[in-house]
């Protein structure tokens, strides 16, 4: 058995992009419009995984765009995806400083939780052990919801 991707559904092409790739740092690989089916796929994947997923093995995110307008509320776009990084302060804080709302901060060096622009929840786990606690991250609140 192999991971293939996880399928998201999104309201707005250019939004999601600007945050899964511009803010978060995905590289889209391919795109299909399905005229008949009325819908967009765009595969996504981490930079360290692009070489792979070329050649179909490596995870990626679907983003699923229905060209007929429909709210996803109660789980219908997805629970959350998580990405491994390696430094989980510098992840954070450079998406910080590109307005992402850290809504669980990395508190304990090991985790923290953004939102999409979908309110997909994105989990970041730091890569081997957990960094030590740090200033202002070990006292920050939670903000909304993750």
């Amino acid at each position: 058995m192999q991971y293939l991707h996880t399928m998201i559904r999104i309201n707005n092409i250019e939004e999601s992009l600007d945050f899964y790739c511009n803010k978060l740092g995905l590289v889209e690989i391919t795109r299909y419009d399905n005229e008949k089916g009325r819908f967009t796929l765009i595969f996504l994947a981490a930079p360290e995984d692009v070489e792979r997923a070329h050649d179909d093995k490596a995870p990626m995110v679907e983003m699923t765009y229905n060209w007929d307008t429909e709210n996803y509320e109660g789980g219908r776009n997805f629970g959350h995806l998580a990405y491994r990084v390696d430094n989980i302060y510098a992840t954070c804080q450079a998406l910080a400083d590109r307005g992402v709302v850290i809504n669980r901060p990395p508190r304990d060096g090991h985790m923290a939780f953004i939102r999409s622009p979908d309110g997909i929840s994105i989990e970041l786990l730091q890569k081997g052990e957990a960094l030590e606690p740090s200033e202002p991250w070990s006292s920050m609140e939670n903000t909304g919801s993750w």
